[in-house]
This record gives C-alpha cells, sequence and structure tokens, in this order.
C-alpha cells in the first residue's frame, strides 16, 4: 500500500464532520451484541473515532493503523476522552496478530477498499480468521463498485471552510477496478495556509470476490447488507456491510 494519511490525518477528523458516527456504532453494536462479543480489535483505526465510542459502550478495545501519523491523533484523541485503556498498535492489517484472541474484529470506513489486489484481502481475512476466537466474527464495509463507478468516478470534489479547503481528484480504472485519488488540502495556520497533497489509492472488490475470499479463509455464515441495514445488498446502494464468523 502507498503511503498515505501522513499529514491528512491532522485534518481527517474536520473532513469527516458530515459522517454520522453515532449511526454507525449503534450499527455496528447491533452486531456485536449478537455475538456476544467483549474484547474486539478495531482494524485501520484512523483517529480512534470508532474504536473510542465502542470502549465506552464497554468493549475492550485494542486498535491498529498502518499510520504512525493517525495513531498519534488517536492516542491523542483517547487520552483527551478518558479512552486511556485503549491499546494502539502500528501494524499492517495483512500481517494482522494479536497476543490472544478476540471475540470480534471490525474494520470501518474503506479499509478493505484500501487493498488493493485479492492477494491483500486474502491476506487480511486469514491473518484476521487466525486472531478470531471460535464462533468471533469479522464486521467490515467497503464502498461499493457502484459508488466507485457513478459516484467517485472520474470527478472532482471541493470544499472550503474557515479552517481548511481541498480539491480531491479521482481517476477510476473499470478494468483494474482501482481509484487512484488525488487529494491537494490547505490547512489555515494563523493567516496563511499550509499545503499538502496525498494520493491514495483503492480499489472497487465485488460482492463476489469478497465473499470467495472469505470463504477460502475458513469463514462461515457469510452475509452481505445494504449498509446500516439488514436488507439485501442494492445495486444502486454505495456502500455494504459483510458480517462473516470463524467456525466454532
Amino acid at each position: 500500500m502507498n503511503r498515505q494519511y501522513g499529514a491528512f490525518a491532522s485534518v481527517y477528523d474536520r473532513m469527516m464532520h458530515d459522517v454520522d458516527r453515532a449511526a454507525w456504532i449503534s450499527y455496528l453494536d447491533g452486531f456485536l451484541k449478537e455475538a456476544g462479543a467483549r474484547d474486539i480489535m478495531d482494524c485501520a483505526c484512523g483517529t480512534g473515532a470508532n474504536a473510542i465510542p465502542l470502549f465506552r459502550l464497554g468493549y475492550r478495545v485494542i486498535a491498529n493503523d498502518i499510520s504512525p501519523e493517525m495513531l498519534s491523533e488517536a492516542r491523542a484523541n483517547a487520552y483527551a476522552s478518558g479512552a486511556k485503556e485503549i491499546v494502539f498498535i502500528c501494524q499492517d492489517m495483512r500481517k494482522l496478530a494479536v497476543h490472544k484472541p478476540v471475540d470480534a474484529i471490525v474494520c470501518v470506513c474503506d479499509g478493505v477498499n484500501y487493498l488493493t489486489s485479492v492477494k491483500d484481502v486474502r491476506s487480511f481475512f486469514g491473518r484476521a480468521y487466525a486472531c478470531l476466537k471460535p464462533g468471533g466474527v469479522l464486521l467490515f464495509d467497503v464502498s461499493s463498485p457502484y459508488k466507485f463507478r457513478r459516484v467517485l468516478g472520474n470527478n472532482t470534489f471541493t470544499e472550503e471552510t474557515d479552517e481548511y479547503a481541498y480539491i480531491w481528484k479521482n481517476r477510476f480504472d473499470a478494468r483494474t477496478k482501482l481509484c487512484e485519488m488525488d487529494l491537494t488540502v490547505f490547512v489555515k495556520r494563523g493567516e496563511q495556509y499550509d499545503r499538502f497533497t496525498e494520493t491514495h489509492l483503492q480499489r472497487a472488490h465485488s460482492v463476489e470476490e469478497l465473499k470467495h475470499a472469505l470463504e477460502q479463509a475458513g469463514f462461515s455464515g457469510i452475509c452481505a447488507y445494504d449498509a446500516f441495514t439488514r436488507d439485501p445488498v442494492r445495486n444502486d446502494g454505495e456502500r455494504i456491510q459483510f458480517a462473516a464468523v470463524r467456525e466454532k
């Protein structure tokens, strides 16, 4: 995976202001309660926006991310919110490891899309299976192929606020299923703006590819839902939620 979420980490939470985190956590909590989970790992945890509220709900949380900068933000956020017990680890999700198996692994908001080959996906699923207790559950979501084709596509997005501005240009290749995202961000520092750029790469994984990779890893009870519901995946749905179980 390319170097991503470096300087971007410092403004990530502000740029995600339109995400309803409370609703997302409530949705995940439903799956976790059904699974009887207590010890969980949050993969690609970013700034801790999911790990911290899950901790507040009573889960024992280990969280990892490949970006040191995102983990630095996560630790600061956890400390400020009184969630010091969360263990944060700098770790590649394709090489996932825990000191003892957990009840559930969650990966929220495109973490699996950042795995840009089927081989990488299989590596993550295999390691996730190994890190789960028998009967443990893997929960992850992806931006759908429809979203890459029709929403992100070859489009440009911009936003300007009093604190920052950004230009986000996408190039989607339908053949490789890869979307290259060039992000230029301007962050206000006093009377001036700091400018930085990052290039992010994501893949539009199909439901069939992901289900097959989960089966190969040994998972069963594999379900795919239109995100934030328990309804079947829609052809025009932009986000897909997966749940899979390690055999007991």
